[in-house]
């Protein structure tokens, strides 16, 4: 889907990778509507990009109800809805299974998880009356390969992984185009917002030095869009991993727990 002139949802515009889409997407001609808990980092978001082409609309991804408000007030204010890119997100402390609180988990899947659910089931009726319209899912590179310490951020965003390519399967037929993005190691400030510090996280000057910038990942990722992409892979290192897991996933399991420290 061409964004020229199209509304699309950006969650999680507030900051990092969802600033980044919301002002390449407005470059590129398109209407957004900035969706995030942080009402201040997108009215700084706003004021990097032409006030005029968006909005913003404080939401909590985990609340149904109001995710459901929020689709009505996107529609009183710009008509219609032409997409939605499901960005926001958040990783966990770096805590192994057995000693990680419940809570934490929950938190985790219901940003991860069921904020992208809420809000792609309460926008599909809409987008099937658009001419074209497009879903557009965030994973991750954890999403098809755990990561030692991340454990339930892999298993949420595997669940976003499986629940985009069914979206896929099932939308096939109509208007409505699916991409499932996976970025590997992109440079945004996703710990602070996620609320963890970098106690227990793995030092790796490879990995820093592979960090890929927020502004170049928003670029491969509305490429991808604009060209219908089932599968965007973000990074060298998404490439590499992605191959690497599909001729042997205990290898390449090995190979991350090494690279992370041997966790």
């Amino acid at each position: 889907m061409k964004v020229q002139n199209k509304v699309i949802i950006v969650t999680g515009a507030g900051s990092g990778m969802g600033r980044e889409l919301t002002i390449q997407l407005v470059s590129k001609g398109a209407i957004v509507a900035m969706a995030d808990i942080n009402q201040s980092g997108m009215e700084e978001t706003r004021s990097m990009t032409d006030v005029d082409k968006v909005s913003i609309h404080q939401l909590d991804v985990t609340n149904r109800d109001k995710v459901d408000s929020f689709v009505y007030d996107v529609l009183q204010q710009h008509g219609v809805i032409d997409g939605i890119i499901n960005n926001a997100g958040i990783i966990q402390p770096f805590v192994d299974v057995k000693d990680l609180d419940y809570d934490v988990i929950e938190r985790i899947f219901n940003i991860n998880f069921y904020g992208t659910l809420y809000l792609t089931k309460a926008l599909i009726p809409h987008l099937l009356k658009r001419p074209i319209a497009h879903i557009a899912n965030v994973s991750s590179m954890g999403g098809y390969i755990p990561f030692p310490g991340q454990t339930f951020y892999s298993a949420s965003k595997a669940a976003v992984k499986i629940l985009t390519e069914g979206l896929y399967a099932e939308l096939k037929d109509t208007n409505i185009k699916v991409t499932v993005i996976h970025p590997g190691a992109v440079n945004t400030n996703i710990m602070k917002n996620s609320g963890v510090t970098a106690e227990g996280a793995p030092s790796s000057d490879d990995a820093a030095n592979a960090t890929l910038p927020a502004s170049e990942a928003a670029r491969i990722m509305i490429q991808g869009i604009e060209k219908d992409q089932f599968r965007i892979l973000v990074g060298k290192d998404a490439w590499f991993i992605d191959k690497f897991y599909r001729f042997s996933p205990k290898r390449a399991i090995d190979f991350i727990v090494k690279k992370m420290g041997g966790r």
